[in-house]
């Protein structure tokens, strides 16, 4: 009984070693077949870097703009907290009138800060701003009427929620006109986001035109091999075993064209970080390009290589197939 049971567990593990025999073997022929990819790039230098060349520059373009159009998000993130709203008083208002008004828009949730600008205070500060100076003098009476600034709470800061502010300080009587600084806003983020979608639009076509460009690269290596897959085929080689070295190669495609589109990426932005920062010092303001970072790489990286084995798998499913020995 125990010499049955010790060769059943012998059996056992002659049967464990040959499973991490094939597992080994199976990860040395894909490292062979994706070094004898790579050797074949090597050969090919010219025709490979055209081709690689092509791939990163154009994931360069669309991952460029997407940069910029972040951080131009990230410059007008603040800016709608400055959503302050003007109220015109009416000219027969008078002034306990005025502080009747500040004080019941105090007692608002939705408002942080009152100002109240009386008419002369107005005129005396146009006066020094405009550089008019004596002329002012000359008027018959002042034409300006009494502000009132109201600053809303961070939460009713926002475009939408400052629009319905505004509607509810127009019904009071005291007020003339309500004008929203914020109205010129909502401009620029509809041009962001027509910037947005530009940028899908030109990444998208792009990407196509990568995975057609890959997929005819690989069309070529294929019928530059045909005699060989043929050989392959009737020695009874399988079909994984013969597409393996063309997604090998788009997959080297990729990587090199997802590193050349980093580097130019980097290049690019640092050209243009001096205008930038020189257009920023003119509003004193400091403004660093942000968004290139480790998981920007790997995206980038990523998306390159899914690209070279999309185009290099469909070459392959659609021309390896019609190879056959006749």
């Amino acid at each position: 009984m125990s010499i049955l049971f010790q060769g059943r567990k012998r059996g056992a593990m002659s049967a464990k070693i040959g499973a991490l025999q094939l597992i080994f073997m199976f990860f040395v022929s894909h490292v062979r077949q994706a070094l004898a990819s790579l050797g074949e790039l090597w050969r090919q230098p010219i025709a490979s870097l055209m081709t690689i060349g092509v791939l990163g520059l154009s994931i360069t373009l669309p991952s460029t703009l997407y940069i910029m159009v972040k951080n131009t998000e990230k410059i007008t993130a603040g800016w709608d907290q400055a959503s302050e709203i003007s109220l015109f008083l009416k000219p027969n208002i008078d002034a306990a009138s005025s502080q009747q008004l500040v004080a019941r828009l105090n007692t608002w949730q939705e408002i942080d800060k009152v100002v109240y600008i009386p008419a002369d205070e107005a005129l005396k500060e146009f006066q020094l701003l405009s550089g008019l100076g004596d002329a002012i003098a000359y008027l018959e009476k002042n034409p300006l009427p009494d502000v009132v600034l109201v600053t809303p709470v961070e939460k009713h800061a926002s475009p939408t929620a400052a629009k319905a502010l505004l509607d509810r300080l127009r019904q009071q009587r005291e007020v003339d006109i309500g004008k929203l600084d914020i109205e010129w806003l909502e401009r620029l983020y509809a041009v962001i986001s027509i910037a947005q979608d530009l940028v899908t639009l030109i990444g998208l076509l792009l990407f196509i035109a990568v995975v057609l460009i890959i997929g005819n690269t690989i069309r070529l290596n294929i019928l530059n091999k045909y005699d060989e897959i043929v050989v392959m085929k009737l020695v009874g080689a399988t079909d994984a075993f013969i597409h393996r070295p063309f997604l090998y190669t788009g997959f080297w495609f990729g990587l090199l064209g997802g590193l050349i589109a980093w580097f130019a990426v980097i290049l690019i932005l640092w050209w243009m970080d001096s205008s930038i920062s020189n257009f920023a010092a003119m509003y004193q303001k400091d403004f660093n390009i942000t968004g290139l970072t480790g998981s920007a790489l790997l995206i980038m990286l990523g998306l390159s290589i899914l690209l070279g084995l999309l185009g290099s798998l469909i070459s392959v499913q659609r021309h390896v197939r019609q190879i056959e020995p006749s």
